[in-house]
């Protein structure tokens, strides 16, 4: 049994392309059943996400062309513009791959742990389609157990390496229960939004948002139960605020030191800590001078982004070396099931001849038949007919020049050099 994954990701595939060739969730049933029947696969599943999406084969003879058509043919898309920017990977080198993508070494940022969740769930879809049979079952659950491993013993995903998330983090570092904070974002672009994804994910007590226009802070604010404010309204509320990010396009700053301070009375001294990503910055730097302001810039983010981030490469490498171990055992053991595989067959052949040759015993003894002369007949025939297949096989072979034959079979049938046989040298 061989595997397959085939697909394309952020890496060779432009956003546009990416979109083109994903997977909506509502279409994933049908898909996996045409994808399976359409290129007499065996078992299939897909993954799709916003940078990847990747078909993984379960089949006898790996067939990278077939579902590469079939892939085109499904989103409409011409053979060879697909051809250009897809990969594939098979065998081993397809488990691997699989391992590597959920424990987040292939993803845009080093080890993010979406990705295993996201792995999961192609894993149920195929599941719930019919399209998951027992091989491809298996590689998942190996996957599964190396990237927790990977992610258990190594900081691959530890330390932040986005501007958001390190903003976040160093957030909790300061209020170790977000719980009871208040955060004003100050902003609606894409970084405040991620700031405002993170703060809800840690349970961040109450989030306002600041913008110049109130429509766009009441669509960032309004799905994660928010307060939408305008710019002018900052000071208002500012002493209500233990978190304070910022990141706009101003070319002057949004909050000065006045504003700070007389928020800071009115908190009796509390901390606020203030994050201004902006470039030109949104908070004057003065502020940073204030007692009990704990006051970040874009540069001291990106001064933890590199640390962390060369904290996650090291990790890699110790990952890489667990994936390595990983795909080894896991293909171990699959060729530990095929010994079954070929053993199980090969004892039903068996146990046919013995039933055969018992039958004719028992009929010749019903027939008066010495037993001992039917016994010594039954298990003469019987191991003539066990020895007939493997005999003819082994001379075919070494008169076909494979010397490794006869070595192989003395291994298998447990002979060595001494051994002789009663009556012969």
């Amino acid at each position: 049994m061989g595997f397959l994954a085939f697909g394309i990701n952020h890496r060779t595939a432009a956003i546009e392309v990416r979109e083109r060739l994903a997977f909506a969730p509502e279409q994933l049933p049908g898909a996996l059943q045409r994808l399976r029947d359409e290129t007499g696969t065996q078992e299939v599943a897909i993954l799709s996400t916003c940078n990847r999406t990747e078909i993984y084969c379960s089949q006898d003879h790996p067939d990278a062309e077939a579902v590469l058509a079939w892939f085109a043919m499904f989103h409409g898309m011409p053979i060879e513009e697909l051809r250009a920017c897809s990969y594939q990977h098979s065998h081993e080198n397809a488990v691997a791959h699989m391992m590597r993508v959920a424990a987040g070494l292939d993803s845009m940022v080093l080890g993010e742990p979406q990705i295993f969740g996201q792995m999961k769930d192609a894993w149920q879809s195929a599941r719930s389609a019919g399209t998951l049979g027992p091989y491809l079952d298996r590689l998942f659950q190996s996957t599964f157990n190396t990237a927790k491993q990977v992610r258990t013993d190594t900081a691959i995903g530890e330390n932040p390496v986005s501007v958001a998330f390190a903003a976040v983090s160093l957030a909790k570092q300061i209020f170790s229960d977000l719980r009871r904070s208040t955060a004003l974002l100050i902003g609606a672009g894409e970084t405040i939004a991620l700031v405002a994804r993170h703060l809800f994910e840690q349970g961040v007590g109450r989030i306002i948002v600041a913008n110049r226009t109130l429509d766009r802070a009441e669509l960032l604010s309004g799905p994660l139960g928010g307060q939408a404010i305008v710019l002018n309204q900052i000071p208002d509320f500012l002493a209500e605020c233990d978190i304070v990010i910022s990141s706009t396009a101003s070319p002057l700053p949004i909050l000065g030191k006045g504003a700070v301070e007389r928020a800071l009375k009115q908190r009796r001294r509390k901390p606020m800590f203030m994050v201004d990503i902006a470039v030109p910055r949104d908070i004057e730097p003065e502020v940073g001078a204030l007692a009990d302001v704990y006051l970040y810039s874009v540069d001291d983010l990106h001064e933890v982004i590199e640390d962390n981030l060369r904290s996650r490469q090291d990790a890699a490498e110790a990952a890489e070396r667990m994936i390595a171990l990983g795909t080894a055992e896991f293909m171990q053991r699959l060729r530990a099931l095929a010994a079954v595989d070929v053993l199980r067959r090969y004892r039903v052949k068996a146990e046919s001849l013995r039933d055969q040759e018992l039958a004719k015993a028992q009929a010749r003894l019903e027939r008066g038949a010495d037993p001992q002369v039917v016994m010594a007949e039954m298990a003469r025939a019987l191991t003539n007919k066990l020895l007939h297949d493997p005999s003819v096989q082994l001379k075919q072979m070494t008169a076909e020049g494979r010397a490794e034959a006869l070595a192989l079979a003395q291994e298998l049938f447990a002979l060595d050099d001494v051994t002789t046989i009663q009556g012969e040298p």
